[in-house]
């Protein structure tokens, strides 16, 4: 499904819709209770978590600080291993770059194990156009795809969903001669629709959790199973992966795996972890033919150069951050219309589309740092949070001055020097204080300029009496 346009405007409306929706607030409750307590269990040592919190942080630090040769020495020994790597600076030149392998094979179906970077480049949408159909694999993007829907988590795309409606669903749009009453029953529905799609895929596509640079090996983390279908099955598998995920040593996986799947899930370790090296070699029984990975930047290469905004590419996309967070626990992926939401969405999104078109995410906190003391990796969100903000009010000053042509500049220098003369004679200050109180408490819908701050708040009532008259009246010195 195409994303829709990005706006404040959008967000808010999307916000009200989702606070409205009694069901979709239970299922969030639900959802987010269970996560964050069956994190707490696997984190029960405190002193191991920081251990490893630690190190798995060091692990990502090194690798921006390693950024450009790691991803140079990840090329050749995966070049030197069979696979073929590809550069695209754009989604634009990602997109293209999967056409261009899938024609070359004739391909004309995709199955697509869980990948945040395809969601990124809107891969089945664009596939689609081309006449190529795209099957997610994943059960919980399947879920969210035969509904027409976007992911509304990183780790669990379907979690606005309960059972009883993803049941009803499946009969509406899937099989209709089934209502089906456990999560059994769905996966087998489901099961029944995408085995044979395996078999018949010309070409499988994944995502990558952690590239090692020094064996030239895609490492991929699932619970499913589906994963190792797409990858193994299809004469061709192309993974696609933002350049940040590349990591130094082989002996750098085990702390981020433990620390990924332990935030994310409250898993010690997923059902299958994949290392994929090469092609199939002769004399193996299966594997793809053909291995391609595409090293995305989209705005990543930017992130990288300023020394706090890169910290946003520590991430690990465990999605822990957003089980935490107050507003996304609340209203859900959708609302953000983008492919990453929650805390870390407000912090990349931004970065990713700019300012202009998603700095309004960035606004979307309460910055009371829930999600700055779950992150595995210590990405310091709230920081960047501040920084995104300063920039987006930065900008939209600079382009205003520019249009008034100084006009707003000798606004602003006149309504400081008003405001230091006020707040420089006390008694100027209390006529002013009284007369904005009293103007507050009787002009209905509160000042015109303030109104945008009182629709998402209630109106502010004065008291009758300041502080001065009430001290004076219980006969204590005023001062």
């Amino acid at each position: 499904m195409n994303k829709k346009q990005l706006s404040p405007e959008s967000f808010q409306r999307d916000t009200f819709s989702a606070l409205n929706d009694p069901q979709l607030r239970r299922n969030f409750k639900r959802a987010m209770n269970g996560l964050m307590e069956k994190r707490q269990a696997v984190f029960a040592d405190v002193d191991e978590w920081q251990q490893l919190r630690e190190l798995g942080r060091s692990v990502r630090a090194n690798t921006l600080r390693k950024l450009p040769e790691l991803l140079e020495q990840l090329e050749v020994n995966c070049t030197k291993n069979g696979i073929q790597v590809h550069w695209a600076e754009s989604i634009d030149e990602a997109n293209a770059l999967v056409l261009e392998i899938a024609q070359r094979h004739g391909v004309k179906g995709v199955v697509k194990g869980k990948s945040m970077v395809s969601e990124e480049m809107e891969l089945n949408h664009f596939l689609e156009q081309h006449g190529i159909e795209a099957l997610e694999a994943d059960l919980g993007e399947y879920i969210i795809q035969v509904d027409h829907e976007l992911p509304s988590h990183i780790i669990m795309p379907a979690i606005h969903k309960n059972k009883k409606q993803i049941s009803q669903m499946f009969h509406d749009k899937v099989d209709s001669g089934t209502l089906a009453e456990s999560a059994e029953e769905m996966t087998a529905i489901a099961r029944k629709v995408l085995r044979q799609k395996f078999y018949d895929a010309d070409m499988g596509v994944s995502g990558v959790n952690f590239a090692v640079a020094e064996t030239g090996t895609l490492c991929l983390v699932e619970n499913e199973g589906n994963g190792r279908f797409c990858t193994t099955l299809p004469p061709v598998h192309v993974a696609v992966m933002g350049i940040e995920k590349v990591i130094e040593r082989l002996e750098d996986v085990p702390p981020l795996l433990s620390l990924l799947t332990r935030s994310a899930t409250g898993q010690a370790i997923t059902t299958y972890f994949n290392m994929i090296t090469s092609p199939r070699r002769s004399g193996e029984k299966d594997g793809p033919q053909e291995v391609h990975l595409i090293l995305l930047d989209n705005g990543r290469s930017r992130m990288h150069s300023d020394e706090l905004l890169q910290e946003t590419l520590l991430c690990i996309r465990c999605g822990a951050c957003m089980n935490h967070c107050p507003v996304y626990s609340r209203i859900g992926g959708h609302a953000y219309n983008t492919t990453y939401p929650g805390p870390i969405g407000k912090i990349l999104t931004p970065q990713m589309k700019g300012l202009h078109e998603a700095g309004h995410l960035a606004d979307a906190s309460s910055l009371c740092g829930a999600c700055v003391e779950v992150c595995p990796v210590k990405i310091p969100i709230t920081d960047i949070l501040l920084r995104l903000r300063h920039d987006k009010v930065e900008s939209k000053r600079k382009i205003s001055l520019a249009e008034s042509g100084g006009i707003k500049a000798k606004t602003e220098r006149l309504v400081w020097k008003g405001w230091a003369m006020v707040f420089a004679n006390p008694e100027i200050y209390r006529l002013k204080s009284y007369g904005i109180a009293k103007m507050g408490n009787f002009t209905p819908g509160w000042l015109p300029i303030l109104r945008k701050w009182t629709s998402v708040r209630s109106k502010p009532r004065f008291a009758k009496k300041n502080l001065h008259q009430l001290v004076r009246e219980e006969g204590l010195r005023d001062e």
